[in-house]
């Protein structure tokens, strides 16, 4: 099923055109990979996508409705999220930081706490409740931004370069999680150079090239 569909989108800085795509369409329940070299748009692309940068577009279809870009709809604010290559970690504790977007939501304090255990557990966190972020690992530090992320239950998550800079064990740590973001039915997409990620089974490969998107 079709989750999102954009016609003549459209990115420029001053007389840079960044990229320039025709269509661009995800489905529900599937996995992207965005590739492309470095500066060809990838962290654009999805910071437009995410509502956080301003973008042109002759049309928009969000799960089946007409929707616009601009001004960013509430119904997308709400459904899509956008995990950034270094994600940023409040002053609290793990368990705050996966439970701030509920909070701000404002969802009841037994339901963000019994969403935080879940997510917690799922993310591998949980022995991190109370722990300070400034004090965790780059694995840990991206896998309570995935939980943060996941509990959400966003229809569409954007994932910024996920295991740059990760080794080893925390690197596959956090490919199984992304493996695992697309079974609830939601969409993501990665941008990402890791060729794990883009060799995964199942997953669609799109490729950021002059302006252009090619489907791999």
């Amino acid at each position: 099923m079709s989750l999102l569909r954009i016609d003549k989108l459209r990115k420029a800085h001053g007389a840079r055109v960044l990229f320039d795509l025709d269509a661009f369409a995800l489905d529900a329940g599937r996995a992207y990979v965005l590739t492309g070299i470095n500066g060809a748009g990838k962290s654009t692309l999805l910071r437009v996508l995410a509502g956080l940068e301003p973008g042109e577009a002759s049309g928009l279809t969000w799960q089946g409705r007409p929707a616009a870009l601009s001004p960013y709809p509430p119904a997308l604010r709400a459904a899509i999220v956008y995990v950034h290559q270094h994600p940023v970690m409040f002053s609290t504790s793990v368990a705050a930081n996966i439970g701030y977007g509920l909070r701000a939501r404002g969802v009841p304090r037994a339901q963000v706490a019994q969403a935080v255990a879940q997510a917690m557990a799922w993310a591998g966190v949980a022995h991190l409740h109370e722990s300070d972020p400034a004090r965790l690992s780059g694995g840990e530090v991206q896998r309570v931004a995935l939980a943060r992320a996941s509990v959400l239950r966003p229809s569409l998550l954007l994932l910024d370069e996920p295991t740059a800079n990760l080794d080893g064990t925390a690197r596959e740590q956090v490919i199984s999680l992304i493996a695992a973001l697309t079974a609830g039915g939601g969409a993501v997409v990665t941008a990402c150079h890791d060729r794990d990620l883009i060799g995964m089974p199942g997953v669609q490969r799109l490729k950021l090239r002059d302006g252009k998107l090619e489907y791999k």
